[in-house]
């Protein structure tokens, strides 16, 4: 037996049936008249992945409007971990939206806000005091991370590095290395922002050691210690194409951060949370972060984020500097309490090692027979194919997008990502059935071999 047998697949209510169906073409009908009113009512710049009008999720599919049932490997870019409304997070939810929908913690404190930053504060790592904030959005809990790092440090420059994401507002814009779609146009950003070398292991052939020394170098000449308040990095990067740093890369610029009064921030807003088969994917390198972004799989598929770390750098804001109408509300922190106990207590780290035993062995296996697989890597639920051209190597966005679009037409949801556009990104809920999951990895398979 594996975790996958034990793990809840239901609404709170009926269990919807674990298979992949498709009645319709997809867009089906009435998901075809949901985009016409999108269309006409929805910004334009909100774009969609799947053209379908969901209607209920859980274990491992999502069912639209006109009855079909895609496989989901997904997990609405890696929010719904646990998979979508596990019964412990709609029964938390519930209870809590029949007591209480708001106050603003910042007027009427309730136990709910405390209990999810005491359980942030034991779970992510590191055994040194800890405090955290909340907030409501990924983005939001990286600015309000380079807020407090400014505040700690009395300095102002902040680097991140090349591939990495952290979010789409103004100051997370300019921390963001990708240009379309996340920033071209929507300038000027905020300043004092640097960007170093990250290990590409894949593209760049350093060792982890060779590739810190080349980012320090870079960082040490063109900021300069003296001027830098934080670093901050993904440890294995999302939106960048799930790149996982060499060996040594991380503790390596951990050590100069320590040793140069700089604060290291890890961005785990994709990464944490059972992820990458550990709670955070800090731990699979042996660093502790002196401040940690947390989001996405924090509560279930409610939103809430976070900010914890050192307790000396995370008091250094006055009183009123941090805070938010609607961060850390309450509805969404009975979720994240439902949550954390799951990933904790229910053997969710065990399956994402599962989960993704099966990804790897699935994409190697067709690695060998097709050279236009040019990388597998990644570390638990949290797998990738970089796609090039089998001849000279070179990204091939343009296949990585067919195949896309070939798994979605056949009810299977994958998601793109990379700078180069030439990846696509495995996030499975991990209460997805191994059968399931082997079926999807079939699709995909087919679609790749007809592109």
């Amino acid at each position: 037996m594996t975790a996958s047998d034990t793990l809840p697949t239901t609404l709170g209510g009926p269990t919807l049936v674990q298979e992949r169906r498709l009645v319709t073409s997809i867009p089906g009908p009435r998901s075809q008249q949901l985009l016409e009113r999108k269309a006409a009512a929805v910004a334009a710049g909100v774009g969609h992945t799947a053209p379908i009008e969901a209607v209920a999720a859980g274990g491992g599919v999502i069912v639209d409007a006109d009855g079909n049932s895609l496989i989901d490997l997904g997990s609405g870019i890696a929010v719904t971990t646990l998979g979508n409304a596990h019964p412990a997070v709609v029964e938390a939810v519930q209870a809590q939206v029949a007591q209480f929908t708001h106050t603003c913690f910042m007027v009427s404190p309730y136990e709910s806000y405390v209990a999810v930053a005491e359980a942030l504060n034991r779970v992510t790592p590191g055994d040194h005091v800890k405090k955290s904030a909340l907030f409501n959005s990924g983005a939001e809990a990286v600015e309000n991370a380079i807020k407090i790092a400014r505040k700690a440090t009395g300095k102002q420059a902040v680097v991140a590095f090349d591939h990495g994401y952290h979010g789409r507002t103004n100051l997370t814009m300019a921390l963001t290395a990708k240009s379309m779609p996340y920033k071209s146009g929507f300038g000027p950003f905020a300043g004092e922002v640097y960007r170093a070398p990250m290990s590409y292991p894949y593209r760049d052939g350093l060792t982890g050691p060779e590739a810190a020394k080349k980012a320090i170098s870079i960082i040490e000449k063109q900021v300069g210690a003296d001027n830098l308040a934080a670093v901050i990095i993904e440890p294995i990067q999302g939106e960048g194409g799930f790149i996982v740093p060499a060996e040594g890369f991380l503790p390596a610029i951990v050590e100069w951060c320590r040793v140069n009064g700089v604060v290291f921030i890890a961005d785990e807003i994709q990464t944490g949370f059972a992820r990458t088969g550990e709670m955070f994917a800090c731990d699979l390198f042996g660093v502790v972060p002196d401040l940690i972004t947390t989001a996405k799989g924090i509560a279930g598929g409610l939103p809430l984020a976070a900010v914890t770390g050192r307790a000396e750098i995370m008091d250094a804001a006055h009183t009123g500097g941090l805070g938010g109408t609607y961060g850390g509300n309450p509805i969404a922190c009975a979720a994240a309490l439902a949550a954390i106990d799951a990933f904790e207590n229910d053997g969710l780290i065990e399956r994402a090692r599962e989960v993704g035993t099966i990804l790897t062995d699935r994409l190697t296996a067709l690695q060998q027979s097709d050279p236009r697989i040019g990388d597998v890597r990644g570390h638990g639920g949290m797998i990738a194919a970089e796609f090039v051209d089998a001849e000279t190597g070179e990204p091939d966005a343009a296949l990585t997008a067919a195949v896309a679009k070939a798994c979605i037409a056949e009810g299977v949801i994958v998601l793109t990502c990379g700078t180069y556009g030439n990846v696509i990104r495995f996030l499975p809920p991990l209460s997805i059935p191994d059968d399931l999951l082997h079926e999807g990895m079939d699709v995909v398979a087919a679609a790749l071999a007809a592109a």
